[in-house]
């Protein structure tokens, strides 16, 4: 990681209220992940209560990671434009109406509008998160220790909102996993603007031809890998959506490197252990997101788990990604980020792998509890170090789109991932029913075959790590 002077945009939090200012900032962060998975657990009530078609129920998840991942490099830059305080809680304001108009909804159609504009509340108060906490908190040591909560929060999330998840629906209702973010989201509100400092904005104007092709770029990739997951990858929709979303990519490069003011600075890639951690945020999530989906079924369907025993299933991994992101800030300064981000990813590797193991009697111990102990040991080390790569040395004023870029990498690469492991696992379906395997095999081969894939893309993330360029102790955070 190269050393650059940083010059703070804002000064120092005071130590009386840095820890104020960290909880709102990650309590927000936190809402807008578990939003990812809160719903998994409570998808069978919802389709029962409002009528949902097997296929139009996919739509509650990926409504809202689809419009989260498209706007989110537009979201990152605007906070820088417009003022990352404002951004923040103009996106928190958002996500939290819509919680609670989706928590009202009374058909299928308005629950679906109201994740659409959770996404962009979320897209709109995200990269603010990252980017108030790097420049917020300017003391090395301070930076490191709230980017490692900040990484704990953002990997900690998907398990945590599969517990919610299953709390909530089991004890009161799948709407109290909407409205338990309207509290949450007003105290932001409140809170926000007497407390967390406004960096300075910096005079610019937005880049509009990047904003646009960057955007419907993202979201045509992200639909065409979640139409494909349904409709398969022959089917018109998913190649169109496929071709445009590259196109519109490629045009988005040719438009940042030629704009003087880009929406995403070229330049954030310019550095070497920057760009592997962009590459490792996209991956890592694809293999997590398989583990998160297909076991959380695998549970209820195969295993027979209620959904509040499902939820309470991943809170051994929860706890350990937590426990990690508390240890990583001692580890950093001592061995530096490459040894962490290795092994962190290794154990992905294994964890993963291991679930390729599953069978129609595997039982929580070991068969699932050593994947899931495996896999947060191996999130909260191997993401944790990935924050403080991109966002340690980065320039105060690309903070946002920093912190968009990287956000985009999590968000697009777990979206992407999940509809490329759905789809192997409709493959490897229709390959064993060919072979005659029925019944509850039949569902257990399918995801055997996704946990595989999974550990193949973990396996991707070792190698990048590897290239990480050693850090000597001087230039440790």
């Amino acid at each position: 990681m190269s050393q650059q002077t940083i010059h703070p945009a804002v000064e120092p939090a005071p130590a009386r209220r840095g820890g104020l200012v960290l909880a709102i900032i990650l309590t927000c962060q936190l809402m807008l992940v578990l939003d990812a998975t809160v719903m998994n657990v409570a998808l069978p009530r919802i389709q029962s209560d409002l009528g949902f078609s097997a296929t139009g129920l996919s739509w509650v998840m990926t409504a809202y990671s689809l419009v989260f991942g498209g706007l989110l490099l537009l979201g990152g830059r605007a906070g820088d434009l417009f003022g990352r305080r404002r951004m923040f809680v103009a996106g928190t304001a958002v996500f939290t109406l819509a919680s609670l108009a989706g928590g009202l909804a009374g058909t299928a159609e308005l629950l679906i509008a109201a994740r659409v504009l959770q996404g962009v509340g979320a897209a709109m108060a995200g990269p603010s998160t990252l980017a108030l906490v790097a420049t917020t908190f300017t003391e090395a040591k301070a930076r490191v220790r709230a980017l490692a909560l900040f990484s704990a929060m953002s990997s900690g999330g998907f398990a945590i909102g599969l517990i919610v998840g299953g709390l909530l629906t089991e004890w009161i209702s799948w709407r109290a996993a909407l409205f338990i973010n309207v509290p949450f989201g007003l105290a932001i509100v409140l809170l926000a603007p007497r407390f967390v400092p406004e960096p300075p904005r910096r005079p610019a104007h937005l880049d509009l031809p990047g904003a646009i092709t960057g955007t419907l770029g993202v979201g045509a990739l992200v639909f065409a890998f979640t139409h494909a997951a349904s409709d398969g990858w022959g089917d018109p929709v998913t190649l169109g959506s496929l071709a445009g979303g590259l196109l519109l990519l490629a045009a988005f490069v040719a438009i940042e490197a030629a704009t003087a003011m880009p929406l995403v600075p070229l330049r954030l890639f310019a550095d070497r252990n920057r760009s592997a951690a962009y590459v490792n945020f996209f991956l890592g999530p694809m293999a997590m997101m398989s583990m998160f989906f297909f076991l959380t079924q695998f549970m209820q369907d195969i295993r027979h788990f209620a959904a509040l025993a499902t939820g309470f299933a991943f809170l051994p991994m929860a706890a350990l990604i937590f426990t990690m992101s508390r240890l990583v800030p001692r580890l950093l300064p001592r061995y530096g980020p490459k040894p962490l981000a290795v092994t962190g990813a290794v154990l992905m590797v294994a964890g993963a792998g291991w679930l390729g193991l599953l069978t129609t009697e595997s039982a929580y111990f070991p068969a699932l509890l050593g994947p899931l102990l495996l896999m947060g040991l191996g999130g909260g080390l191997g993401f944790a170090p990935l924050n403080v790569i991109v966002m340690a040395t980065v320039p105060a004023e690309d903070a946002g789109a920093a912190g968009g870029v990287l956000q985009t990498m999590q968000q697009v690469g777990s979206t992407l991932g999940l509809g490329i492991l759905i789809t192997v696992f409709g493959t490897a379906t229709r390959s064993a029913a060919a072979s005659g395997v029925t019944g509850a095999q039949l569902t257990v081969d399918g995801m055997t075959a996704a946990f595989a894939t999974a550990a193949a893309v973990a396996t991707g993330t070792v190698l990048v790590a590897l290239t990480f360029r050693r850090v000597t102790a001087s230039g440790r955070p």
